[in-house]
């Protein structure tokens, strides 16, 4: 067996032009180094700050097997700290999310924390007279994550202290989230909700991928939308689609619909899909919204805004955002063989209910563990996660459309829809974040 840990050679031996070894999807040892290299190494989604719209306000997820803790602060600062007691190590708070107060208490010791972190009271504090308690790391109280930015609401976090600052690492692709978030007349977004949360039997990387393969919809969705396309194709071109008819229908465009909507590719893996059209291009009108949207912003800058219809942005390797329809997706990594993805509503501070309601149907019809669509992608990860268990071919080809081009210039830029070039991108980064030296 390959000895990946010591070897980073073995790790490029991996990742070629133009295929991926199976290895990357299936080994446990590789899912590790994963997680103390390359998700720490990124800049990962935590949550939104208005998941915790007030002071003591708490948010707990895991990222790169760290328990975290976002918290808004009696100064109304979002903070990323570690979920863990400076002194034996219990889990502070144990809830998904809350308000814990004016403090944070230790259920274990009763240790308690102001909510900046900083370490507030110690039962019995005499126990520690003449030791070295003040010099330890313990007395410093719970622990911040190594770096933190927000923006537009969104909070990101990169647990190891090297790495390439937030701006560097985003760059252009966060005109996505601009996008997203300038879509409410005033600027501003709100989760809706809990998250629709459900368990695929794959490897995260594979859902992560598909976001930006634009030639299996047709495909894999036949049986869903396209049995909607079916019920739908008896009525005349002109009758009002029903919301959902509207949602399923553009899930079984042509190759040619998904090759012209264009793919752009951006360093770190990350990019999109929509540069010209997607999908969403041809939801009916919500009424008052444009008004709406003209008095806030002017009519050019209105027009501009609600022109873009990008399908999918790959913020690599965490979040996934559909600006048009108003949803994000977060990847939270289980093993090689297991992920957990939460879909999140995001509400429009400002505009039309029915915008809500569309996000809301959207997100239910397509990402929920009730879903139609869904399920036919998680058939396929699974799949794809139980064949590549198939000896006489260890390799993944990811060549659609790869040229010696591409590999003089590199892939970043504009492509055409279908191509895999998305997929090269982002294993690129990969390869780079699991054999970057130094620090972790």
């Amino acid at each position: 067996m390959t000895d990946y840990r010591h070897s980073t050679a073995a790790i490029r031996a991996l990742v070629c032009d133009d295929a991926v070894h199976r290895d990357v999807y299936l080994n446990p040892e590789l899912f590790d180094l994963e997680m103390e290299r390359l998700w720490p190494s990124a800049w990962t989604y935590v949550g939104h700050d208005s998941q915790v719209p007030n002071s003591g306000d708490f948010l707990t997820v895991t990222v790169a097997r760290q328990p975290l803790l976002m918290l808004r602060g009696a100064d109304g600062t979002v903070r990323v700290l570690l979920n863990r007691c400076a002194h034996k190590g219990a889990k502070i708070v144990g809830a998904g999310s809350g308000n814990c107060g004016k403090v944070l208490r230790c259920s274990y010791h009763g240790w308690t924390y102001a909510l900046d972190g900083a370490l507030r009271t110690v039962p019995v504090k005499s126990g520690y007279d003449e030791t070295r308690f003040c010099e330890s790391q313990a007395a410093r109280g719970l622990t911040r994550v190594a770096e933190t930015a927000a923006y537009r609401g969104f909070v990101f976090c990169r647990m190891s202290r090297t790495g390439p600052k937030f701006e560097e690492y985003f760059g252009d692709s966060l005109t996505s989230i601009d996008n997203l978030a300038d879509r409410s007349p005033v600027g501003r977004l709100e989760v809706s909700g809990p998250p629709l949360r459900y368990m695929h039997n794959s490897n995260w990387k594979m859902f992560v991928e598909n976001l930006n393969d634009t030639m299996h919809p047709m495909v894999a969705h036949e049986s869903s939308a396209g049995t909607a396309r079916a019920l739908w194709q008896e009525q005349p071109a002109d009758a009002p689609k029903p919301m959902v008819i509207e949602q399923f229908l553009p899930f079984v465009s042509n190759y040619d619909f998904f090759d012209k909507m264009g793919v752009k590719i951006y360093e770190h893996g990350h990019s999109y899909t929509g540069v010209n059209f997607s999908i969403h291009s041809s939801y009916s009108a919500i009424p008052d919204y444009a008004a709406q949207m003209e008095a806030a912003y002017g009519a050019e800058r209105a027009r501009a805004i609600l022109g873009e219809s990008r399908h999918n942005t790959v913020y690599y390797p965490s979040l996934t955002v559909k600006g048009a329809i108003q949803t994000i997706r977060v990847v939270r990594p289980i093993a090689a063989d297991k992920t957990l993805i939460e879909s999140f509503t995001l509400r429009l501070v400002g505009a039309p209910t029915a915008l809500l309601e569309r996000s809301a149907t959207y997100n239910l019809i397509i990402n929920s563990p009730t879903s139609v669509v869904g399920h036919d992608d998680l058939y396929c990860y699974r799949a794809i996660q139980e064949g590549l268990a198939a000896n006489g071919n260890e390799w993944v080809s990811l060549a659609r459309n790869y040229s010696d081009r591409e590999k003089e210039r590199g892939v970043l830029g504009t492509h055409n829809g279908t191509s895999e070039v998305s997929m090269r991108g982002q294993f690129r980064a990969w390869v780079a974040a699991m054999t970057a030296e130094g620090e972790r």
